[in-house]
């Protein structure tokens, strides 16, 4: 009728928003929508357009590994190259491909301001690095742990600063694809970073963590965009850090091989079969497999297809064990020694300071002053 509008049902706005658990992103209902029943209908509505969009038989690059849970559920897992605009590409053909019902990126609570940061801020800040960094580094993670943290953005910025591209893209790419697929949760599945820190730096021995640090702070070999796309099949940012700690295996452990365990788990917890409201509660429940969508570095890609079959427990590498007797005492020894340096360094410089006053003519002859003004025998 003219006059008046005609009524479509409308998607609802599935603007990301994070949870206070820092872990998922859910969709946000908007005010004045239908509520009770019609809220189920409103549902199947959207979640037959979903359906209609997902590809039974979806187009996929080769980056992407398929994974099928027990239920049925399916995991399709992006390997990406950190710095690659290839992947970005990759990530969001393959969430427009198969409209998936969770996205699960390889990031974690301290890591969710990049998501809604712009390149141009990004660049930025990974280039960057202040004192106030170090700073809350070391507040959140102790002195061993922070410094390495400090060297690995170190790391970081080098490859930023050779190439002009800012890290996570892809990342950035799968939030804002995830926001346009409805009922899509967002979930963050890469462990903690302070508790990876704390392991990596505990499972070192003193001379170790000084060689490692050594090898991160003369990082200065030239990389071009050529060298990221080769190496979609391992993660660049990953591929240099494994040239540098491969003499430590433990270290390997515990920044690869251990998070290779949590996002395996994480994606597992995602791949969930769905339950479908009901119109009420007389209704038989009905659940069907869902779909995920993991964004994930390369490098993880071979660690979470051993591991999607195997009995999980992250319960024992989410524990920072306590520094061992021999890195107690080698750290003491180390500040011992500093503390020990800094004071014969005063007492030098107090000496060398004293006898250069003592060596001024107004110094001269005050002193002869004082020693005629003394008593005379």
């Amino acid at each position: 009728m003219e006059g008046q509008e005609e009524q479509r049902p409308r998607e609802a706005n599935t603007e990301p928003i994070v949870t206070s658990a820092g872990s998922e992103v859910v969709p946000r209902v908007l005010p004045g929508e239908p509520q009770n029943l019609s809220d189920v209908d409103a549902f199947n509505l959207l979640l037959e357009m979903k359906l209609k969009r997902r590809q039974e038989r979806p187009n996929l690059p080769r980056t992407v590994t398929e994974l099928v849970a027990e239920d049925g559920s399916r995991v399709y897992v992006v390997g990406t190259a950190h710095f690659s605009d290839d992947s970005k590409k990759d990530v969001v053909k393959t969430i427009r491909e198969v409209q998936p019902d969770v996205v699960v990126v390889e990031l974690c609570q301290y890591r969710v301001s990049m998501l809604k940061m712009d390149e141009r801020t990004l660049l930025r800040e990974a280039k960057e690095i202040s004192l106030e960094k170090l700073q809350q580094a070391v507040r959140q993670n102790g002195v061993m742990s922070g410094l390495m943290q400090m060297l690995l953005l170190k790391v970081s910025a080098h490859i930023t600063e050779q190439l002009g591209v800012a890290p996570g893209g892809e990342f950035r790419e799968a939030f804002k694809e995830a926001s346009k697929v409805p009922f899509c949760k967002f979930h963050l599945g890469d462990r903690p970073i302070p508790v990876t820190f704390k392991r990596a730096i505990a499972a070192l021995s003193f001379w170790q963590k000084i060689k490692l640090a050594w090898g991160l702070c003369f990082l200065s070999d030239p990389i071009s965009k050529d060298d990221v796309e080769r190496c979609k099949q391992k993660d660049l940012l990953e591929q240099m850090m494994a040239e540098m700690i491969g003499e430590f295996p433990d270290l390997h452990r515990t920044i690869v091989s251990e998070r290779d365990i949590y996002l395996t788990y994480m994606l597992r917890q995602a791949a969930r079969r769905l339950e479908l409201p009901r119109a009420s509660d007389a209704e038989p429940r009905k659940c069907v497999p869902s779909v995920v969508v993991g964004v994930v570095g390369m490098g993880h890609v071979p660690g979470i297809e051993k591991n999607w079959t195997t009995d999980l427990n992250i319960q024992e590498i989410m524990t920072v064990p306590p520094p061992s007797i021999s890195s107690r005492v080698s750290w003491l020894a180390v500040k011992a020694t500093f503390l020990g340096l800094l004071g014969y360094g005063l007492y030098w410089m107090g000496r060398r300071a004293s006898s250069l006053v003592l060596s001024l003519p107004a110094a001269q002859y005050c002193l002869q002053r004082a020693s005629e003004a003394g008593p005379h025998k």
